[in-house]
């Protein structure tokens, strides 16, 4: 297990904390961000898989996102929680995109963190299609890991961390 405490944001050793593995592995969809054609930012919904190196996304081929991020590979993930405090993993890269026939195994992964039995019917019809898939693969270069308790976003003020050992001992005294 990595100390997430004493690693800066942007070290791709985060994916090693027990909450980024958590969340790695949590059946909620990523939000991956890139560059549009006309350079205006995109933001969408995706279901995902970690495979222990990369970010695997997944879909039928060809889609106007992957045209796109083979143009301006530069990509940006979010995966993250409702709950609060929210627990977040941001992850930057480069995106890789191949395509194949028939149902992806990381299709298929992505779709049963749900539940195997939810999904088997659907993923048993998708494969009698043998639909054309892409791949999407994103190796992480930069990792940001928040959970709003011992870790917080670069540049929060220090009243959000809430008070210090230091503080509470001088108040302490004081009393």
């Amino acid at each position: 297990m990595t100390d997430p405490i004493n690693l800066p944001q942007g070290d791709v050793r985060l994916l090693g904390t027990d909450l980024a593995r958590r969340l790695l592995a949590a059946n909620i969809p990523a939000r991956l961000a890139f560059t549009a054609a006309d350079r205006t930012p995109r933001a969408l919904p995706i279901n995902f898989w970690w495979n222990g190196s990369e970010v695997v996304m997944t879909g039928f081929a060809t889609s106007k996102k992957a045209r796109m991020m083979r143009a301006n590979p530069e990509v940006a993930i979010t995966i993250d929680t409702n709950d609060a405090p929210p627990e977040v993993l941001l992850i930057r890269g480069r995106a890789e995109i191949s395509e194949s026939d028939g149902l992806l195994p990381e299709y298929a992964a992505a779709m049963r963190k749900g539940g195997a039995a939810e999904v088997a019917e659907y993923l048993d019809f998708l494969a009698l299609k043998a639909p054309r898939m892409e791949r999407i693969t994103v190796r992480p270069t930069w990792v940001g890991l928040m959970d709003f308790r011992s870790r917080y976003p670069e540049g929060a003020p220090e009243w959000m961390k809430g008070p210090s050992e230091t503080t509470t001992q001088e108040e302490t005294t004081r009393s």
